[in-house]
């Protein structure tokens, strides 16, 4: 069995993609699979080789561009029936077939359900989230508008697309302050990693914010920050049995959890890296740690999650109350350093999720996707307007 690991894309987080990528495709090696790179260019472009299996060559860029003129690869349509199969150009190019996808994108294209879909056609078994679960998770909007249907205490908020804001401005702003409260949260819905996210106090800042999340997206999400903040996570993994991890707490010295503590300062907190940042367990009691976990399996299943995804709390320490904030289907390097606490090897938590991505591919298998009529045969090609 061929697993193809998938990283890079079409995306902000294309860096952080090639990070999760390539802790994955090391260790599946020691565990000794069969790993084929598959390595998504910011252009689009599909490349295969087994040099790209290494962070080193990343960071070459001179090597990068040279090695990616010969790697390139197109989609054999045609052979891709129950595997993907990749060939690479030129006469008799050479064929590489994939029969278990390893997606480890970040990001639009790839941790939204766009990926997940392709599996889905071409009947490839895949770790992870799929379809709908990926394109609720990954969207913010859509994730808080879950949590309201499912009366799931989530901070207050609004949202409103792009012509809106620029034929309403002063109305949007308005109506912003007339629910909500200072300091605000401005997202945009479909992106990770903290890019493009501010914190606003007042109308000026607030305004700034909006444009900001608008260069990266046609939505924007408002929050009400919650006060007496502990930031807090819990990853679960699993189709149908559920395993909840422990419970971190991350502490950060800014204003906001953003992008360069999450994965620059000190290795990054978000890596498992930046240890100072990092509270495993967090300091919760042993009441509230476990109504932390059950909310997160309830939340993951709510959503028809499978393989893994982490779910992000934010707790107010004073009141004593969670609020659930953002759920990520595919976590960057699959948090291996909260399982690593929880008692779970990186090998044995990837083992794990293979077998979930087989488990899942054989219950689907089960089911019936075809339906015989003749619907067509009675079809009326007059009232139709069809050629007979």
């Amino acid at each position: 069995m061929n697993i193809g690991v998938f990283f890079g894309g079409k995306s902000p987080e294309h860096d952080v993609s090639i990070i999760t990528g390539q802790l994955i495709i090391s260790e599946l090696k020691k565990m000794q699979h069969n790993v084929v790179p598959v390595y998504l260019g910011k252009n689009g472009e599909w490349h295969v080789s087994e040099e790209l299996g290494t962070l080193r060559f990343f960071q070459d860029p001179e090597k990068d561009k040279k090695l990616l003129e010969f790697s390139r690869v197109s989609l054999d349509m045609e052979k891709s029936r129950g595997k993907m199969v990749f060939r690479k150009k030129g006469f008799m190019g050479h064929v590489v077939e994939i029969n278990l996808a390893f997606p480890a994108f970040h990001g639009s294209n790839g941790e939204d359900g766009t990926i997940q879909g392709l599996f889905e056609l071409f009947g490839v078994p895949y770790v992870g989230c799929d379809v709908p679960s990926s394109a609720i998770a990954f969207d913010k909007i859509l994730t808080k508008t879950y949590y309201k249907s499912m009366e799931i205490p989530t901070a207050n908020f609004m949202f409103f697309g792009k012509n809106d804001w620029e034929k309403e401005r002063v109305e949007i702003i308005t109506g912003i302050k007339n629910t909500l409260r200072y300091p605000l949260f401005i997202k945009p819905p479909k992106l990770g990693s903290s890019i493009g996210i501010s914190k606003a106090k007042d109308d000026k800042e607030l305004e700034f914010a909006i444009e900001v999340a608008l260069h990266y997206g046609e939505k924007v999400l408002v929050e009400e920050g919650v006060e007496n903040l502990m930031d807090i996570t819990c990853c679960v993994i699993g189709n149908d049995e559920l395993e909840a991890s422990l419970i971190q707490e991350s502490v950060f010295q800014s204003e906001l959890f953003d992008f360069k503590e999450k994965y620059l300062v000190d290795g990054g907190a978000q890596l498992g890296n930046a240890t100072d940042s990092l509270v495993i367990p967090a300091r919760l009691g042993e009441d509230t740690s476990k109504k932390v976990r059950e909310l997160a399996k309830k939340i993951y299943a709510g959503i028809g999650a499978s393989g893994i995804a982490r779910v992000d709390f934010l707790y107010d320490k004073v009141a004593q109350k969670v609020y659930a904030n953002e759920i990520n289907p595919m976590p960057g390097t699959v948090y291996h350093h909260l399982w690593k606490a929880s008692g779970l090897s990186l090998d044995e938590l990837l083992k794990k999720l293979i077998d979930f991505a087989k488990e899942r591919y054989a219950e689907k298998n089960k089911f019936k996707y075809t339906f015989d009529s003749d619907m067509l045969s009675f079809a009326n090609s007059v009232k139709l307007k069809l050629k007979k």
